[in-house]
């Protein structure tokens, strides 16, 4: 067993979009429409966060609520719908509903949330219900009995040391699911599968928006149902091209950042595998030179620390994680795609660092000594 994490999205948009298929709610419909009487959800210019935009990632409510600590080994325990009704009514979006796509595990956990009000069932009963019933996913929950908890498998950071399992709480629906490689396959047969029982609701999940569906991505003229997923400890992958009748799970227990390569590849070819580097044996007393903070731009730092012989970079808004060394100067992310390299000042100590992540380079200048 692990967790799937961000995976549960596509189990939350299909329920959506099965939902929409028995005229028990409608893509354009106000979320608030779903929440209890007098719930406040907040509106923009007169415009409503529609169920559609929070599945698409285009409400304009934010990626976390800001009391859900991004660098907490447990970031959503004990979130209950409280404290997301409480959240609703003093938040203020940014940008209209509609406007522009910004990734919010917090508008896919209300979505999730709201369905299941709606079919008078928390979100862990209407999935059970609605898509791991009818397929015959024995081995998928989000709360597990027993015999499912005796196989969970232990979760690692990308040191390989242990962490606790998440509890995404209220927010079940961004990423609480818990499942196995058997029961995933069957959940991408059902995706591909034109005659099955979810097969109606699977095709409004690519289909336009114009065309009454959920719109989601067509690269290349194919269809790609897929979604990376990612806890405290796991790491995993889910993606299938209908047309090929091909599809591809990649489960993890450790924070690593092999498994999205990995996925993508197998599913098409095309895309080629990265080479992931092994770590060099280097002094850990050489990074001492290296901490501090950095300007990428304003409003985003990097803040570089040190926890015995380890060394952390922190973004802003993000959690911290570790570098590895390839020298002494630079160093690779093993939960991304990413490498960093410091460059020395003329007092030996790194006076910039550059971020080098999807084919780019950033430069960020050292403007301190770090909170």
């Amino acid at each position: 067993m692990f967790e799937i994490g961000s995976i549960t999205k596509l189990f939350t948009a299909l329920l959506l979009a099965d939902m929409a298929r028995r005229g028990e709610a409608a893509l354009d419909e106000p979320v608030a429409a779903l929440l209890p009487p007098g719930t406040r959800v907040p509106e923009r210019h007169g415009q409503p966060i529609t169920l559609l935009q929070l599945t698409r990632h285009t409400s304009g409510l934010p990626r976390l609520p800001p009391d859900v600590p991004p660098s907490s080994s447990e970031p959503y325990a004990g979130y209950t719908a409280e404290r997301l009704y409480a959240f609703l009514a003093d938040h203020k979006l940014a940008r209209t509903p509609g406007d522009g796509f910004e990734y919010s595990n917090l508008g896919a956990g209300l979505l999730g949330h709201a369905l299941g009000l709606r079919a008078g069932l928390d979100y862990a009963g209407l999935v059970a219900s609605r898509i791991l019933q009818p397929l015959g996913m024995c081995d998928t929950a989000i709360r597990l009995p027993p015999a499912l908890a005796a196989r969970f498998a232990s979760e690692h950071d990308d040191s390989g040391e242990p962490v606790p399992a998440w509890d995404m709480g209220v927010l079940a629906g961004a990423g609480g699911l818990r499942s196995t490689a058997p029961d995933m396959l069957l959940f991408l047969e059902a995706l591909m599968d034109g005659a099955g029982p979810l097969a109606p609701a699977a095709a409004l999940l690519a289909a336009p928006c114009e065309k009454g569906g959920l719109g989601l991505p067509q690269p290349e003229g194919h269809v790609t149902l897929q979604h990376e997923g990612g806890t405290g400890g796991f790491r995993s992958y889910a993606g299938c091209v209908p047309a090929w009748r091909r599809g591809a799970i990649v489960l993890a227990n450790a924070s690593t950042g092999a498994w999205a390569d990995l996925g993508i590849h197998l599913c098409d070819p095309r895309w080629a595998l990265h080479w992931f580097h092994q770590p060099a044996s280097v002094d850990p007393a050489c990074f001492d030179r290296l901490l501090g903070r950095y300007r990428i731009r304003p409003g985003l730092l990097f803040d570089v620390t040190r926890r015995g012989d380890r060394l952390l970079a922190q973004l802003t808004g993000q959690a911290a994680y570790r570098l590895f060394p390839l020298s002494e100067w630079r160093f690779f992310y093993k939960v991304v795609g990413a490498q960093i390299t410091f460059e020395p000042g003329p007092d030996g100590r790194a006076a910039r660092l550059i971020l080098h992540q999807n084919s780019r380079d950033q430069g960020a200048d050292r403007i301190g000594d770090g909170s």
